[in-house]
């Protein structure tokens, strides 16, 4: 095992770690652990197996397999980029809902408690 598969290994190690310390205080959703884990988990696997990796990229046509790694690893921060971006403007739809909802209860309120 080469320096950088060692890297990589201790790499995933530690993410893997994070991510249950973080899922086990409750700072991390599940649903996003989930992918972490399966992300640590992937790369753990693949550094301790280099030849495996080697093999699926070679199976997929690609020449350089280091090339098929920065064209996964580009396309997966691109779709947790969009997923973010997604659940931001969910997110910001609530805030307004929950803003407005604030304004009107309020201004119910104000008129209750005004003496007529």
């Amino acid at each position: 095992m080469s320096g950088v598969h060692v890297i990589a290994l201790v790499s995933a190690l530690v993410t893997l770690s994070v991510i249950v310390e973080l899922s086990r205080r409750r700072q991390l959703r599940e649903k996003y652990a989930v992918v972490w884990l399966a992300v640590g988990l992937v790369v753990a696997v693949f550094a301790i197996a280099p030849g495996l990796f080697n093999r699926l990229a070679h199976a997929m046509g690609v020449i350089n397999p280091p090339d098929l790694l920065s064209v996964v690893s580009v396309l997966f921060l691109l779709v947790v980029c969009v997923h973010l971006s997604w659940e931001l403007g969910r997110m910001e739809d609530k805030t307004r809902v929950l803003a407005e909802e604030l304004t009107l209860l309020r201004k119910e309120l104000e008129e209750r408690t005004l003496p007529a």
